[in-house]
């Protein structure tokens, strides 16, 4: 038996080959395909994983602790036979400078980098991306005078069905890799755009946007029906690169530039935006760039989009024709309308999961961010965007529109432009 420190209360702790264990059991993946499709036809962002809520604190969970040489050691291990992938919602987190939370397959053959007090936030909480394993080992380790500043409490499991690098159930095969030719002319674009988690279960697009100052602030934006509020933008996680090195090539791997968290500034249904800021800024090395916009409401004279379908590597596509104003889903042009009307794509198409992904006009700005639409590569049909010059100034509050975050110096701008 070994001994330690927890808060002022001296415990006992077990010295055991069998750490704490979470399981299970495998998935019905054709019922969960039957689910996506009613969630598709509601309009609702579609999964990745199912989530499971559970309650497993750190420091109460005394059987699973040992001690070796000063500092104390909590483990836990995530079994899910079959699951695609496996993320963890840390509802708890609050870490003392000694500590380190390690994830790892428990074959060793992948792990998360390692999450420290640097990742501490205001809301206490931690979501992690994904690991593409079934069977998963948490590490917490701490110096054992620093135990009692521990927070961390493991709330919800995500039990992958599909998600990156899946071999099944691919996205169409008209989509066009950015690595192709293409996207040559597009980089500087592409480069602002990742596939996001909310919650460790949902998906869609997402991109780093510009504002007025050009001072990159890590403002986000999104679709409204990705489902990001308040209430659970920190669980955000938002993946950059995940795309093939070569056109055409071998499929991808989420890498470990991802970030997690982010604050709530604004959103609307009407124009179907959600804005958020990260807790902090891509790390230089990810060449992460910052969109640039046009809020003057002017029709494209071609656009093209930039996005994740069905989850998989990012994809680029292109409109030839000029757009058009209208409601959603609605094909009369209206001045006043709300969305951008994409009439049919050109090159490429989008998917569930290209939601909230940009669309750029002639000038490499983005006028819109993806609502929905009946696109595909069966399918040459329309796709609706949410007007950025409706979101500017949205229902009138600074949680409803664009133009208190994007020009806080209330510079009066039309447009800005790509920037690293």
């Amino acid at each position: 038996m070994k001994h330690s420190l927890l808060g002022a209360a001296l415990i006992t702790l077990s010295i055991s080959a069998f750490a704490g264990e979470s399981y299970f059991a495998p998935l019905d993946v054709n019922q969960l395909h039957d689910q996506e499709i009613e969630r598709e036809v509601k309009g609702e962002a579609p999964r990745f994983a199912v989530p499971h809520d559970i309650n497993f604190n750190a420091l109460t969970d005394k059987s699973s602790w040992t001690e070796v040489g000063g500092r104390v050691i909590w483990t836990h291990r995530v079994v899910a036979p079959n699951a695609v992938s496996l993320n963890f919602g840390f509802t708890k987190f609050n870490l003392p400078a000694s500590a380190e939370l390690n994830i790892t397959a428990t074959d060793f053959t992948q792990s998360i980098r390692p999450f420290t007090s640097e990742y501490n936030n205001v809301d206490r909480q931690l979501w992690t991306p994904v690991i593409m394993s079934d069977d998963v080992t948490i590490e917490l380790s701490v110096n054992a005078n620093e135990l009692n500043q521990v927070e961390l409490e493991l709330g919800r499991v995500g039990q992958g069905f599909r998600t990156f690098a899946q071999k099944s159930a691919k996205a169409g095969s008209c989509n066009i890799d950015v690595a192709c030719s293409e996207g040559n002319d597009w980089k500087e674009e592409i480069d602002s755009v990742a596939v996001i988690a909310r919650g460790g279960s949902t998906f869609c697009t997402g991109f780093m946007v510009n504002n007025t100052k050009n001072d990159k602030t890590p403002f986000f934006m999104t679709a409204n029906h990705c489902g990001i509020t308040a209430a659970n933008a920190a669980s955000l996680v938002t993946y950059w690169n995940f795309q093939r090195s070569t056109c055409r090539g071998s499929s991808a791997n989420p890498s470990g530039q991802f970030n997690t968290g982010s604050q709530f500034p604004a959103s609307s249904a009407r124009s179907d935006f959600t804005l958020v800021r990260l807790n902090s800024a891509p790390r230089s090395e990810w060449n992460v760039s910052f969109a640039g916009w046009d809020r003057s409401g002017d029709e494209a004279s071609m656009a093209v989009a930039i996005h994740h379908p069905a989850t998989d590597e990012k994809s680029i596509s292109f409109e030839m024709d000029p757009t058009t104003t209208t409601m959603y889903l609605k094909n009369d042009v209206l001045r006043n309308g709300t969305h951008v009307r994409v009439t049919d794509w050109d090159k490429g198409t989008t998917e569930p999961g290209s939601s909230g992904s940009p669309l750029f006009n002639q000038d490499h700005r983005v006028i819109g961010q993806l609502h929905g639409g009946y696109a595909s590569c069966t399918s040459r049909t329309s796709d609706w965007y949410g007007r950025i010059s409706v979101s500017w100034n949205g229902d009138g509050t600074p949680a409803t529109r664009l133009k208190d975050h994007l020009d806080s110096a209330n510079r009066g701008m039309t447009f800005t432009d790509t920037i690293r």
